[in-house]
């Protein structure tokens, strides 16, 4: 793999050296902690080079002691034997720099903003759109976020009919973004006295959490209508006068928020507007540049369906990578990392192959 842009990889370095002398002349505060996010931005990378061109130099040595016929047999015996190692660990570190390097999406370090709501099954489908959430509060909670509720219908059965919240921490929508889509269940429900396995579904949808510099909502765009919330009065629904309902005139989008203040209503309605209006934005770019598009794992489309659980044989499988895993049991649980680290590195291995194209 010698494909390795050696400028650009020069230019990084350069880059951080640059940023530790600056740092440590003592910038002003503000400029400080922009600099100290950049450089721990490419600090990895930074090692990582270092570490490719401590190695290549290695090999090198050991190629010209092995072509030096003065080199005596054991030195020669030695050089041979690490050798090997020395062209692995090359390898490796070439190609995670290579990922490294691969453009980023610009939305992977923002927080999100995760909408699941219950599809075709009936009251079953809001019980697994339940344990979906349940699935994701864990998997949030193992990796440090933080996971606040925003909304929430709740089923007649339990579960939910829709429900909608925050995701906040580090890299949070960059390992959830391949949720979208439709998850499917099959499994026995508790009120199946005949024993016949049920199929339903809860459609799942990240989307980016948007800052106002991301989008541009304009005053005279929205419509906000206060009103009285009803609901069946779950934890997460309040009867209320201070429920907001925003929509959005130009493309119909409408937010309803009947939850705690009137004004924290308005500004949590904001938000998920803004969110959704911001990945409108994102997936008509994407349809625009068909290449991106290719290289999305699966479509992007969330009619499409990515993931089934089945509870019988006690088996995940996501459909977009061919991949099932026998635990089932741990998944339920929020031990995703498995399924996410696949799609991750599915989609990183489709870009390298793109660019090994061009």
């Amino acid at each position: 793999m010698n494909s390795l842009p050696r400028d650009r990889m020069d230019q990084v370095v350069k880059r951080f050296e640059m940023l530790e002398a600056q740092m440590s002349a003592g910038p002003d505060a503000d400029a400080y902690v922009k600099m100290a996010s950049e450089y721990s931005d490419i600090q990895d990378m930074v090692a990582k080079i270092r570490e490719l061109r401590a190695a290549e130099q290695e090999e090198a040595d050991l190629r010209a002691m092995l072509a030096d016929k003065g080199t005596d047999a054991e030195m020669r015996e030695l050089a041979e034997t690490e050798l090997p190692a020395v062209e692995e660990r090359i390898e490796a570190l070439q190609k995670d720099i290579q990922i490294l390097l691969l453009p980023r999406d610009a939305a992977d370090e923002k927080n999100a903003i995760l909408e699941i709501r219950a599809g075709t099954g009936g009251d079953e489908a809001a019980l697994f759109a339940g344990d979906l959430f349940r699935m994701y509060e864990r998997y949030a909670a193992a990796r440090g976020w933080k996971m606040e509720v925003a909304s929430a219908s709740e089923g007649e059965a339990g579960g939910y009919k829709e429900i909608i919240a925050t995701v906040s921490g580090k890299g949070v929508f960059a390992h959830l973004k391949f949720e979208s889509g439709v998850h499917r269940v099959q499994r026995v429900p508790e009120t199946e006295g005949s024993g016949r396995i049920h199929t339903s579904a809860a459609t799942v949808a990240v989307l980016p959490e948007a800052e106002e510099v991301d989008i541009e909502i304009r005053t005279e765009d929205i419509r906000i209508d206060t009103m009285r919330a009803s609901g069946s009065g779950g934890q997460h629904v309040n009867t209320t006068d201070s429920a907001v309902r925003i929509t959005h005139l130009p493309t119909g989008i409408m937010v309803v928020q009947a939850e705690k203040s009137q004004h924290q209503n308005r500004a949590r309605a904001m938000q998920i507007l803004r969110a959704r209006l911001f990945d409108m934005e994102r997936s008509r770019a994407d349809s625009e540049r068909s290449e991106s598009r290719r290289l999305q794992v699966g479509s992007g489309d969330r009619s499409e369906r990515i993931r089934t659980y089945n509870f019988p044989q006690g088996r995940v499988t996501d459909h977009r990578i061919n991949l099932t895993l026998y635990k089932l049991d741990r998944v339920m649980m929020g031990e995703l990392d498995e399924l996410i680290s696949a799609l991750i590195s599915d989609h990183q291995s489709k870009l390298l192959a793109d660019i090994a194209e061009k």
